[in-house]
C-alpha cells in the first residue's frame, strides 16, 4: 500500500476544510469587502474633503451630473482591474498553476489596498483601485477552479458555493466597519482604516497558499502524472493504490485524451462541433450576465445610497439599515449552502431568478411614491432586505460552480477566466450608470433588472442540463453524447442513471489499454 504525504497532518476532508479556511474565505472575503469597499464612505465628511471631485453631497446642481459619473467612474475603475485579472487567468492559469497565479494575485490586493488607504488624491486612489480589482478578478476567476478540481463529485456544490457566502461575509465586514468607524465623524480615521482593515486577508491568503496541493487535474495535463496521483490521494484521503484514485486518474486521463484528439484553443469555444463548446461557452457567458444585470451588485453597493438619496433616510440611518439588509443576505447565503447539493443547480437559479424579479417588481412601485409617503418607504426597504435572500440562493456561489462544471479540461481556465471577465464588465456597466440613474429616472431603473431576472427561470428551464452529482469528466461526456445542443437538457435527465456506469466502463478501457501498452 502506497500512502500519501499530508499537509500541516491532514488529508482528506479535514485538508479541504483547511483549504476552505484559509484559501477560499480569504480570497472571497476579499472579494466582497473590496467591491462594496468604497460605497459606504462616498458621504464621509474627511473623504469629500479629501476628493472634492467626486463629492455629489456638497455639489451644486450644475455639478452634480458630472460629479456623479466621475463618482460611477471611482467605484467602478476597480471592475476594469477585475475584468482584466480575470481575462489574465485564461493564460497565466494553465501556464503557471493555480498555486502561483493566487499567489500573485493575493500580493495584488495587498499592494492595491495600501495604495487606496495611503492616498491623498483622486489619481493614486484610482490606481489603487485597478490594482484591487487585478487581484480580485484573478481570484474570483482562479479559485473555483482549483476548488471544482480538487473537491469530489458529492460535494463539489458545497465546497464552491461557500465562494457567496463569503463574498456576502466581506459585504458585510465592510458595512459594519464602515458604520462604526462613521461614528467618529470626522478626519481620515472616518474611512483610511475601513479600507486598509483589507490587508489583513491578503496576508493570510499569501502565507497559506503554498501549504496544499496543486490541482491533479493540472498536473496531469502538464505531464506530472506521479506528483497528480499523489495530490489526489491526499485531498481524498486515501492510498496512492487504492481504486477510488486509479478511477479518477483514469476518467481525468480520458477527458484529456479526447480534447487533446481536437487541440484547445481558444478559438474553439465558438465553435460548436462534438464537444458543443459553443453552447457550454454561451451558457456561462449568460448565467454571469443574469448574475450582474438582475441587480445583485446594485443592491450590495450602492445600498447606502439607495436608502439616503432614494429613500431619502438619513446617513446614519441609511448606514445602518444597508448593514443589516447585507447580514440579511450572508444569513440567507446558507439557503444555498444547504440546497446546491440536495435540489440541484437548475432549481436554485429557477428560485433565485423568480424572486429577485419580483423583488424587483415591488421595488418600482414602492419607490414611484413621494419619500414623504412612510408606507412605501417601509415596503422598500422589506423588499431590498427580501431580494437580498433571493441572491444568494443561485447567484452568489453557484453562478461560478456551473461555469467551472460545464467546461472541458483543456479549456476550463480560459472559459471560467472569460466568463468571469464578462461578469465584471457587467459589473463595471451598473457601476457607472446607477448613480446618474438613481438621480434621473428612479423606481423606472428598477424594472430593467425585474425584466432580465424574469429570463432567468425560462432560460435555465429550456437551456441548462443538471450537473449535480456528476464528476467533472462525466459532464463532459454528456455534452459529448447528447444529439444537440437545444435536447442536451432532456438527454441528461434521461440518462442521469446510466450515465456513470457507461463512463467509469470507458476509463476503466483507457487503464486497461495503457497497462497492455506498458
Amino acid at each position: 500500500m502506497v500512502t500519501s504525504k499530508a499537509s500541516l497532518g491532514l488529508q482528506g476532508h479535514a485538508l479541504s476544510r483547511l483549504q476552505t479556511a484559509l484559501i477560499v474565505a480569504p480570497s472571497f472575503i476579499l472579494f466582497g469587502y473590496n467591491q462594496a469597499g468604497i460605497g459606504g464612505l462616498l458621504t464621509e465628511e474627511d473623504w469629500s474633503a479629501t476628493f472634492p471631485e467626486i463629492d455629489t453631497v456638497h455639489a451644486t446642481a450644475e455639478d452634480k451630473n458630472a460629479r456623479s459619473t466621475l463618482q460611477g467612474f471611482v467605484v467602478a475603475v476597480f471592475v476594469v482591474g477585475a475584468l482584466f485579472g480575470a481575462l489574465s487567468c485564461s493564460y497565466s492559469g494553465d501556464r503557471f498553476g493555480r498555486r502561483n497565479v493566487i499567489f500573485f494575485a493575493a500580493v495584488c490586493t495587498l499592494v492595491g489596498e495600501v495604495i487606496e488607504a495611503s492616498s491623498f488624491g483622486l489619481a493614486q486612489f484610482i490606481v489603487g483601485r485597478i490594482v484591487v480589482g487585478l487581484g480580485v478578478g484573478q481570484l474570483s476567476s482562479l479559485v473555483p477552479v482549483w476548488q471544482s478540481e480538487t473537491s469530489g463529485a458529492k460535494n463539489r456544490g458545497r465546497h464552491v458555493v461557500l465562494d457567496g457566502l463569503f463574498i456576502c461575509l466581506g459585504y458585510v465586514l465592510e458595512s459594519w466597519i464602515d458604520l462604526g468607524f462613521f461614528e467618529i465623524r470626522t478626519g481620515p480615521a472616518t474611512w483610511r482604516p475601513p479600507i486598509a482593515i483589507a490587508c489583513a486577508f491578503s496576508l493570510v491568503l499569501i502565507c497559506s497558499v503554498y501549504v496544499f496541493p496543486e490541482s491533479p487535474r493540472w498536473l496531469l495535463m502538464r505531464g506530472h502524472k506521479d506528483q497528480a496521483r499523489e495530490n489526489l490521494a491526499r485531498l481524498r484521503g486515501l492510498p496512492q493504490d487504492a481504486d477510488e484514485v486509479h478511477g479518477e486518474m483514469a476518467g481525468i486521463e480520458l477527458s484529456l485524451e479526447i480534447t487533446s484528439t481536437n487541440g484547445a484553443k481558444l478559438s474553439h469555444l465558438l465553435k460548436m462541433g462534438e464537444d458543443k463548446l459553443a453552447y457550454r461557452f454561451g451558457l456561462c457567458l449568460l448565467l454571469q450576465f443574469y448574475q450582474q444585470m438582475a441587480g445583485s451588485n446594485l443592491i450590495s453597493v450602492y445600498a447606502p445610497i439607495l436608502f439616503q438619496e432614494n429613500l431619502g433616510l438619513s446617513s446614519e440611518v441609511s448606514r445602518v439599515l444597508s448593514a443589516g439588509a447585507l447580514t440579511w443576505k450572508f444569513l440567507s447565503s446558507f439557503l444555498a449552502f444547504a440546497a446546491i447539493d440536495r435540489f440541484g443547480r437548475r432549481a436554485v437559479f429557477i428560485v433565485s431568478g423568480t424572486g429577485m424579479s419580483c423583488c424587483m417588481v415591488a421595488l418600482a412601485i414602492a419607490t414611484s411614491f413621494p419619500t414623504s409617503n412612510t408606507s412605501s418607504q417601509i415596503a422598500a426597504g422589506c423588499f431590498i432586505y427580501l431580494y437580498n435572500m433571493f441572491v444568494p440562493i443561485g447567484f452568489l456561489g453557484a453562478n461560478f460552480l456551473y461555469c467551472t462544471e460545464v467546461a472541458p479540461l483543456r479549456l476550463r481556465m480560459a472559459m471560467s477566466s472569460i466568463s468571469t471577465a464578462n461578469h465584471w464588465a457587467w459589473n463595471f456597466v451598473v457601476a457607472m450608470v446607477t448613480p446618474i440613474a438613481i438621480r434621473n429616472i428612479g423606481w423606472q431603473y428598477y424594472i430593467v433588472f425585474a425584466v432580465i431576472a424574469a429570463c432567468i427561470p425560462v432560460s435555465v428551464y429550456f437551456l441548462y442540463p443538471e450537473t449535480m452529482g456528476r464528476n467533472l469528466e462525466e459532464i463532459d461526456l454528456m455534452f459529448k453524447q447528447a444529439p444537440s445542443a437545444w435536447t442536451t437538457v432532456q438527454y441528461e435527465k434521461q440518462t442521469r442513471n446510466t450515465m456513470p456506469q457507461e463512463f467509469e466502463k470507458q476509463a476503466s478501457m483507457v487503464t486497461e489499454l495503457k497497462h497492455s501498452e506498458g
